[in-house]
């Protein structure tokens, strides 16, 4: 079952808003026979009333749901996102099924390791997810700081690195607007 974590910016979150979004994202539940156990959270940016940014991120054990959305209409923008999160869904459970019943000559449904959430077989457009180059790389420890300079002079929009203090690998990304965005990962 989807619990709701809905914030706004410039916006009150009335009941109507709410129920609407709740309404709506909790469509994505059908996909997951045993009901998924997670939170969405939900963030609405008013732009001097004039466009409404929405953002839904459902964090999952194996799979994080996001998609985002700008509209003049909130509402519509919430039915766009949802049918992002639903193609999402779809993509995932087709990518995943193709390698069981290529590893074990079956799989009309997956499975997550702990509980068990079974995604509903439903024809998909498949996308051909190749890796047609790899890399590799040494991280170097560094600050924050020097990852953007990095990330700058290679001409990329996202670089990995090692944060000297943490120790941990973290990323540095360019994000649509030119400022940038920093991804911080630790260890489960």
């Amino acid at each position: 079952m989807l619990q709701f974590n809905i914030r706004g910016e410039n916006i009150e979150v009335t009941p109507a808003i709410r129920e609407h979004i709740e309404k709506k994202v909790e469509k994505i539940e059908r996909y997951f026979t045993d009901g998924a156990n997670a939170t969405a959270m939900v963030n609405l940016k008013s732009y001097n009333h004039n466009q409404t940014k929405v953002e839904v991120t459902i964090p999952m054990k194996n799979l994080t749901l996001r998609a985002e959305e700008r509209h003049d209409d909130m509402y519509a923008a919430i039915d766009l996102i949802v049918s992002k999160l639903e193609r999402q869904i779809r993509k995932y459970k087709t990518k995943v099924n193709r390698k069981f019943r290529e590893r074990d000559g079956m799989g009309v449904a997956f499975a997550t390791a702990e509980n068990e959430t079974r995604v509903q077989n439903e024809p998909e457009d498949e996308e051909d997810f190749t890796i047609v180059r790899t890399k590799q790389f040494d991280l170097k420890p560094m600050d924050e700081e020097e990852a953007v300079l990095q990330m700058n002079m290679l001409g990329h929009n996202f670089f990995v690195f090692t944060d000297a203090e943490s120790n941990e690998t973290n990323i540095v990304y360019k994000r649509k607007d030119g400022s940038y965005g920093l991804i911080e990962t630790s260890a489960q």
